[in-house]
This record gives C-alpha cells, sequence and structure tokens, in this order.
C-alpha cells in the first residue's frame, strides 16, 4: 500500500485530496496547522494527521520525522498555501513575508527535508500545488503570483538535480477552484485602485477571467500526477487553465497580457 504526504489537508483541495487517495486505497498523511479542529479525515481508516505550520521550521524536521515512523512514503503533495490580494503598496512587510514564507519558502524547506529519505529509497515523487497564476498573471495579486512563478521555475530547476536519484517532481496548476481558499484569502483595500478591483471582480464572476472547479476534479489531476508514471512536470487543472495555458501559447505572452490590459480597461503608460 502506497502512502501520500499531504500539506494543508484540513480543506479545500487538499482534504479533497485526502479523500481521494483514501478513496483509492492508500495510506494518507494529512498534516495541517489545527488537526484536533478536524471533524471529517480522523475517522477514516489508514489516515494519519499530524500538525504542520509550513512556516515553522522545527516543526516541520519533526513532524516528517513523526511521519516517516509511520510508514514508507512514496508522494509528498505541498498544497499548503493561500491568496494574498490588493496593491503592493497597500502590504504590510509582515504581510508580504508571510505570503512568501508560507506559498514558497514552506514548500522548499518540505521538499528540502524530504530528499535525504527519497534519496535513500532511490525513489520518490514530489506534487507542488501551483496556479494558473504561475504562468499567467493576474491584476491586484502581485506577490502571489510571484510565489507561483517561482514554484514553476523552482520546480523545473531542481527536477533536473533530483532525476539522478530517481526522484520526480510535477505541478498542478489549477485554475478558480470551488473551495474555502477564496474565504482563506487577505484581501487589503485602497480606494485608489477601487475601479480595476470592480473590474476584475466582473470579469472572475462572467468566467471570463477564471472558471471555478470543484475540488473533488482538481484532486482527480493530482493524482493523475501521482500514478501515471509520465515524464511531465507541469499539469493543468480546470478547464479555465488549460484555456488560458492555450491562449497564451498561441497569442505569445506579449498579445497576450496587452489583451488582458484592454479587458481591465487600462491604458497603456506612455512612456518617453
Amino acid at each position: 500500500m502506497k502512502t501520500i504526504f499531504i500539506t494543508g489537508a484540513s480543506t479545500g483541495l487538499g482534504k479533497a485530496t485526502a479523500r481521494l487517495f483514501h478513496a483509492k486505497g492508500w495510506n494518507v498523511i494529512a498534516t495541517m496547522r489545527n488537526p484536533e479542529k478536524e471533524t471529517e479525515l480522523q475517522f477514516l481508516t489508514n489516515v494519519t494527521l499530524l500538525p504542520l505550520d509550513v512556516t515553522n521550521v522545527s516543526q516541520i524536521e519533526s513532524t516528517i520525522a513523526e511521519a516517516l515512523k509511520t510508514a514508507k512514503i512514496d508522494v509528498v503533495f505541498n498544497n499548503a498555501g493561500y491568496g494574498l490580494v490588493g496593491a503592493l503598496e497597500s502590504y504590510s512587510d509582515d504581510q508580504i513575508t508571510k505570503q512568501i514564507e508560507t506559498n514558497l519558502t514552506g514548500v522548499l524547506r518540505v521538499i528540502k527535508s524530504f530528499i535525504p529519505y527519497f534519496r535513500t529509497q532511490r525513489n520518490g515523487l514530489f506534487i507542488t500545488t501551483t496556479s494558473v497564476c504561475g504562468f499567467s498573471s493576474n491584476p491586484l495579486s502581485p506577490v502571489y503570483n510571484a510565489t507561483k512563478w517561482a514554484l514553476e521555475g523552482f520546480s523545473e530547476s531542481i527536477s533536473y538535480d533530483l532525476a539522478q536519484f530517481n526522484i520526480g517532481i510535477k505541478t498542478v496548476a489549477p485554475g478558480g477552484i470551488k473551495s474555502d481558499f477564496i474565504n482563506g484569502m487577505q484581501a487589503v483595500v485602497d480606494k485608489d485602485y477601487d475601479s480595476l478591483n470592480t473590474r476584475l471582480g466582473e470579469l472572475f464572476s462572467d468566467g471570463t477571467l477564471i472558471e471555478f472547479t470543484e475540488a473533488e476534479a482538481i484532486a482527480e489531476v493530482v493524482y493523475e500526477a501521482a500514478v501515471d508514471g509520465k515524464d511531465q512536470l507541469r499539469y493543468l487543472a480546470g478547464n479555465d487553465a488549460v484555456k488560458i495555458a492555450g491562449q497564451r501559447i498561441e497569442m505569445g505572452s506579449e498579445i497576450f497580457r496587452i489583451k488582458l490590459r484592454k479587458k481591465l480597461n487600462l491604458s497603456a503608460p506612455e512612456l518617453n
């Protein structure tokens, strides 16, 4: 029986993935900041709940050590993260730091901690949740977008490093997900950006930019990445992610950017 280790398993995609892999007969080690508050996964057989805040370095080490006592781990799914929304000039330094620590540095630390184990096993797979915002940015979320682009670049780079040890790395890039992710977003309000925020909301609502997909459907893509044995780095998840990726390739990134700016009713800067 194979085992998957999941971060950010308390809600949304993380929980849906835990349920799916359990249903497929896997052992699941589901980690979250407050496992004592979990009211569903704790009742499933072959599911182990462990505490993990990916911004806590010592807890990463202790939780992984405890997980490795539980079972042989085959797949690590880095899913913990949240969105920080608003204008960069309105963010506090603490908000910027926490966004990067959770979405990016936390992933790097978890992977770094597991590499020696997978090297010894001469086998293992890392899967990381990135985003459509990891290859095509939206406005009013610059640091969030930065973390997701960084994860895509990091994953491609380290895939070369780990191949020699028979360790795989993959990313799952969803578009919109019908989950608690939206509720978990931190929004920073700045009146000077109200018109852009309003227009962005309109494009979200009418499906022009994002189509929200059930978390269970995205979890199916995570499972596919875990079991298909393909030498494939990025897995697009959701119709919107597939559509946006296709449009960006067809148009080229510059034309795509200009068209999106026009949809947002924004003029090009006049540069001298």
